[in-house]
């Protein structure tokens, strides 16, 4: 039995965000503002505290991996970046595969940078296509974790949508071709539909959501694990979307802090939901639901 755990949108930051003249230019003033004075910074204000309590989770559980499906930082500055590392990437832990997130590439200058590559490189192993750094996948006891960068830096303020674009989906086709049996796992940060089943509003979309079904179908994809929402879900196989969807929330936002837990016994999925008790000041069971992979 494999032994997975999944978690999403840390939003980690520091005190210090080391402004530079040339931020002032970009979406992180706005975003400043919406951390300041909009609420965010509340919502997310025991985010430190609830990260403490997830690694202690992950050291004891005994999970053969852990999932992460984007945004570890508020706003892409590097000083963010170096304390969520910090943070994260401490011994003891099980290995990591993982994606950024749209507010890891919040900018232009910290997705061309690389920034979530360059702190996060031991989450980015794997089996790739010549020398770009997505996809790539890694062999996890019989499965196969497929990690896809949906996330875009965009110019527009209140633009949060992503895609994965051409280049990356036929880079996708071909490395799956080349992968042996075992069920495949998608990883990406934006979701194929909302809760309800429906495509997400078009500023916070993936914006080639229609494509990007296609090309997991065409990978013969068992399972799609994403984050992005911050109130987590499980969306069941259908005639039209033929595995499971599973959003893992955040982890860290006040009131909604989750995780889940995947068991994986041959084509038998067991989700277990875990969610934060601040009185306990640990993670605690929540839901449980069986599901078939596709």
């Amino acid at each position: 039995m494999l032994r997975l755990a999944h978690f999403s949108d840390v939003h980690l930051t520091s005190h210090r965000l080391g402004w530079t003249g040339r931020d002032l230019l970009t979406k992180k003033v706005t975003g400043w503002v919406n951390v300041k004075l909009l609420g965010r910074g509340r919502r997310f204000r025991h985010a430190p505290l609830i990260a403490d309590a997830l690694l202690d989770a992950f050291r004891t559980r005994n999970f053969d991996y852990l999932v992460f499906s984007g945004d570890v930082t508020k706003l892409a500055f590097e000083s963010e970046f170096r304390q969520a590392a910090a943070r994260l990437l401490v011994p003891g832990l099980p290995p990591v595969l993982g994606v950024p997130g749209n507010h890891d590439y919040y900018t232009g200058p910290a997705t061309r940078a690389g920034l979530f590559e360059k702190h996060f490189a031991p989450w980015l192993a794997g089996e790739r296509i010549d020398h770009h750094t997505y996809p790539f996948a890694r062999k996890v006891g019989p499965a196969w974790l497929i990690g896809v960068n949906s996330s875009t830096a965009n110019w527009s303020l209140w633009d949060a949508s992503g895609a994965i674009g051409r280049e990356q989906g036929e880079r996708l086709v071909r490395l799956c071709d080349h992968l042996d049996d075992g069920p495949r796992i998608l990883v990406t940060h934006y979701p194929l539909r909302t809760a309800k089943g429906h495509v997400e509003r078009r500023t916070h979309r993936l914006r080639d959501h229609a494509s990007a079904l296609e090309l997991a179908k065409a990978c013969r994809v068992s399972l799609w694990l994403h984050g992005h929402i911050h109130r987590g879900y499980v969306l069941t196989p259908t005639d039209a979307i033929p595995f499971p969807v599973i959003c893992a929330g955040s982890c860290t936002q006040t009131n909604h802090w989750m995780y889940n837990e995947y068991e994986i016994d041959g084509n038998s999925l067991s989700v277990l939901r875990r969610t934060f008790d601040f009185e306990k000041k640990t993670f605690v069971d929540g839901e449980r639901v069986q599901l078939q992979l596709g």
